[in-house]
């Protein structure tokens, strides 16, 4: 029969049996039911909802439904090229956890002591002497909160976001590179039509650290942390973790790329 133990920092551990349920999240005892255990998350930044997820131990399967208003990162290990997954948690969306561990990481969850955010993780072993495949979506509810940091729609800090990371929005990150500075600064053009002073590398180079720094919170920043190694590796994180943390979407790249059809139509 399945056990689950959830273990974070500054967090006291929590063991799970068949047919219990952990309820998680900034405040989430509201959310209470007969059977469930609330786990408030030690640190959790204001714009973390009341009730992010619940966690369910089955007869021979352990659950994870997210509830939150934002997004968070599951990873976990079963047989597969690579030996781990890597999901995207949204709402209403619900995974069965491999045997194992399993990692959930709440992007910039936590409120840091100087003010900042930072990763919030979460480490929930799993226990079910087999190996589950990951489940499909589910529906589900939850409490409306303040969203957390993120880009102006629209701005340049946005456009050059999206610039940096089209490799990964469009699929084509099998063995992606980043975009150099002059590649970013004609797809911003061709997109917007208008690209600031983006012509000027050093301006690109301005708008990714900003974007470094609101992907990876103050004290994750790479640009801020020593490193020997070549920008263009900080530039690839960036890229990849402006991905994950939907600073841009590919729905927001498939905007763009109607936006600038449409303004090359002829007049009616």
């Amino acid at each position: 029969m399945p056990k689950v133990v959830v273990r974070g920092t500054a967090m006291a551990a929590v063991e799970l049996n068949t047919g219990e349920s952990l309820l998680f999240g900034r405040a989430p005892h509201y959310a209470l039911k007969p059977g469930a255990i609330g786990l408030t998350l030690p640190e959790c930044a204001s714009h973390v909802s009341r009730l992010v997820a619940e966690l369910y131990v089955g007869a021979d399967t352990v659950s994870l439904t997210w509830l939150g208003a934002g997004e968070a990162q599951l990873s976990g290990l079963f047989d597969a090229p690579g030996g781990a997954r890597r999901v995207i948690m949204t709402r209403s969306m619900t995974a069965l956890l491999d045997d194992g561990e399993n990692q959930l990481v709440l992007l910039l969850g936590r409120q840091t002591p100087t003010g900042g955010f930072a990763d919030l993780v979460i480490g929930i072993e799993v226990d079910l002497g087999r190996t589950v495949q990951p489940g499909a979506p589910d529906a589900g509810t939850g409490p409306v909160t303040t969203a957390g940091p993120g880009l102006v729609r629209h701005s340049k800090d946005w456009f050059v976001a999206l610039a940096l990371t089209e490799p990964w929005l469009a699929g084509a990150d099998d063995y992606p590179r980043p975009p150099s500075n002059r590649e970013i600064f004609e797809r911003v053009q061709h997109w917007h039509g208008y690209a600031w002073n983006l012509h000027q590398p050093q301006r690109v180079d301005d708008a990714i650290r900003v974007i470094s720094a609101i992907a990876f919170g103050a004290r994750g920043d790479p640009y801020l942390a020593p490193h020997g190694g070549r920008l263009q590796n900080i530039r690839f994180a960036v890229a990849r973790r402006a991905a994950e943390m939907r600073l841009v979407t590919a729905a927001d790249l498939a905007e763009v790329h109607r936006a600038a059809r449409n303004r090359k139509l002829p007049p009616p």
